[in-house]
């Protein structure tokens, strides 16, 4: 069985975590976006890698039978879109999402989120970016523009809710993909 899946959705929503648990269950590697977007930098998430570097790096790993990539390719990803068999896209009520960004944050950085912190106002930043996802004029990353790309797209697109357990997220993927 071959399975070439891109599962996508709003930061929060679950797509890491998802893709992870697909991952697993069909014996598949893993890829998150996020590696080969940003520049690897201290502190995180601070530089992009030029788009022609992304896409050949991505591209050197989207090999093989399976494998699972998540994340948000929206606006320069598209030259990898023929590859796709599935496309996950994941939502999440904006409350839920913003919970779990501000657990995220706080495990993963401590007191450098904290007013004075290192990372403070780049997390105060990436949380307020974040909390914009659902207004449908908002120009970054959001539902209307995630709509409009999967719209787009010549692969299949399943709709998942991400309040959902990880566990029925997967039975749904694996139900659509017939295995």
């Amino acid at each position: 069985m071959t399975a070439h899946i891109h599962i996508t959705g709003a930061s929060g929503s679950g797509v890491t975590t998802l893709g992870a648990a697909l991952a697993a269950r069909l014996g598949a590697p893993q890829f998150d976006v996020d590696d080969f977007y940003w520049m690897p930098t201290v502190p995180p998430f601070t530089d992009k890698r030029p788009v022609a570097e992304r896409l050949a790096l991505l591209g050197d790993r989207l090999l093989g039978d399976k494998w699972v990539l998540s994340g948000s390719l929206v606006g320069w990803g598209d030259p990898l879109m023929p590859r796709f068999d599935l496309i996950v896209f994941l939502y999440t009520p904006a409350d839920v999402r913003i919970s779990r960004l501000r657990a995220r944050e706080a495990d993963r950085y401590g007191a450098a989120i904290e007013p004075g912190g290192v990372m403070h106002e780049n997390s105060r930043a990436f949380l307020e970016w974040a909390d914009r996802y659902d207004e449908p004029h908002f120009e970054g990353r959001s539902l209307a523009m995630h709509n409009r790309w999967l719209a787009a797209q010549s692969a299949p697109v399943l709709r998942l809710d991400g309040v959902s357990t990880t566990a029925e997220q997967v039975a749904g993927v694996i139900e659509r993909l017939g295995t």
